[in-house]
């Protein structure tokens, strides 16, 4: 993906409040051979690139001053309650430097699998993205996940999937999670009606029409 950017020439809380009344977002770009850079973007046009999965998963082309460098997204500070972007990084991308980039995983093939079709298992997605690490060149957009062939109560780990070439999962305490299980549907348990003419209770005596007989009176006690 492309997106102009402009080189920004005033900082501080006072500038970037200008900024953003009329209309633009201040931002940075760092790392690399370069000095970081204070460069400032259309709010407008950023709003609707933040809402495109590949703006925060893939590698960008920033055109800056005439010129085009490829960079990543880093960081993005939103208002608590606003529509509105206050600040955004970028990160310059060297071509011979691996890179950790949290990777989005894309199911498929759920519906026709044997844990849906034919047992109406629930499927969770325990993981939605993936960290790995790669060279810029390999960083895919994206990973595919077929499920067609989950099998009933199964779950898939992250060595159950095959990951791009020069692409490896970064483990942070667990060395293989679940990224997915199969489970069966909760069955409501009924409740068993109360049995019909139930003894009654102990020391009363059943009437005739099936209600407990009334209690006589004990005799008076004789003077």
């Amino acid at each position: 993906m492309k997106f102009v950017a402009f080189e920004r020439a005033k900082q501080g809380t006072g500038a970037s409040r200008r900024l953003r009344i009329s209309g633009k977002t201040p931002g940075i770009v760092y790392g690399g051979e370069g000095q970081p850079q204070l460069i400032e973007l259309d709010h407008n046009a950023l709003w609707h690139a933040l809402k495109k999965e590949a703006f925060h998963s893939s590698i960008l082309e920033m055109e800056l001053g005439g010129a085009t460098s490829k960079v990543l997204l880093r960081d993005v500070q939103y208002h608590p309650f606003r529509q509105l972007v206050q600040h955004i990084d970028f990160q310059r991308v060297d071509a011979k430097t691996r890179m950790h980039m949290k990777v989005p995983l894309h199911y498929k093939g759920e519906e026709e699998s044997d844990a849906v079709k034919l047992d109406h298992n629930l499927v969770t997605h325990v993981m939605t993205e993936l960290e790995v690490s790669c060279l810029p060149a390999d960083l895919p957009e994206f990973i595919e996940v077929d499920l067609s062939s989950l099998k009933k109560n199964a779950t898939l780990h992250v060595s159950d999937i095959k990951l791009p070439k020069g692409v490896k999962f970064v483990s942070h305490g667990k060395l293989n999670p679940v990224i997915v299980s199969a489970v069966p549907p909760l069955v409501a348990e009924e409740v068993a009606p109360a049995a019909e003419g139930a003894a009654p209770a102990e020391g009363a005596a059943p009437a005739a029409n099936g209600k407990p007989a009334a209690k006589t009176a004990k005799p008076a006690a004789k003077k």
